[in-house]
């Protein structure tokens, strides 16, 4: 079945109710509230400008970090967004920013791309390998990997494949392995028809 172009939509999660004091008691005294987070710095090389860092993700529950019992598996949810090869790599940091600013936390996502490296990871590699894996390894940011080696890279919730070109043997081996490693959802940007093609028949 072929898959519908559509934008990746983030809900927020509605506000529970406001718990009010009881008559006849006395309110708690309310604890001073942080001052906001500074913007997260950018790391050397990476392009465009420091992104703040979104306020929902300014403090976390300790208690909800613990982890609990493995969730069933499930396949995937798919979105496909119409790109050209040439327009791909856009597409998909569009899609990461959008993610970040729905409140998902940086270390959730992974962008694959299937032709040029991202600006980014040609960057880091430049450092070395070590260095490289291991800022993925730290899962504190997102992660960029041609899909040549996204082998080794981990799975996370949010898949992020840019089609930006490469051949069509190399594109049908990395739109499987980004369904792979994607936990929750894979969003593709590229050509339909390519990715139809590869992914269509499976879904």
């Amino acid at each position: 079945m072929p898959l519908i172009p559509e934008e990746p939509q983030i809900h927020e999660s509605a506000q529970g109710p406001r718990v009010t004091p009881a008559a006849g008691r006395t309110a708690p005294t309310p604890r001073p509230v942080p001052g906001p987070r500074p913007a997260a710095p950018a790391r050397p090389g990476r392009p465009g400008p420091v992104r703040p860092m979104p306020a929902q993700r300014a403090t976390r529950d300790p208690a909800a970090a613990k982890p609990g019992p493995p969730a069933p598996t499930a396949t995937p949810q798919i979105q496909l967004i119409p790109a050209s090869a040439d327009g791909a790599l856009d597409a998909a940091e569009e899609a990461v920013d959008l993610l970040l600013e729905s409140g998902r936390a940086p270390g959730d996502v992974l962008v694959i791309t299937t032709g040029e490296l991202h600006p980014w990871a040609a960057h880091e590699l430049s450092f070395g390998e070590a260095s490289y894996w291991a800022q993925h390894d730290a899962r504190d940011d997102v992660f960029y990997a041609d899909a040549s080696s996204a082998s080794r890279a981990a799975a996370r919730p949010v898949v992020v494949a840019a089609v930006n070109g490469g051949s069509d043997a190399a594109v049908a081996a990395a739109l499987p392995l980004a369904l792979g490693r994607a936990d929750a959802l894979l969003i593709v940007c590229g050509d339909p028809k390519q990715i139809n093609s590869v992914l269509g028949a499976g879904v």
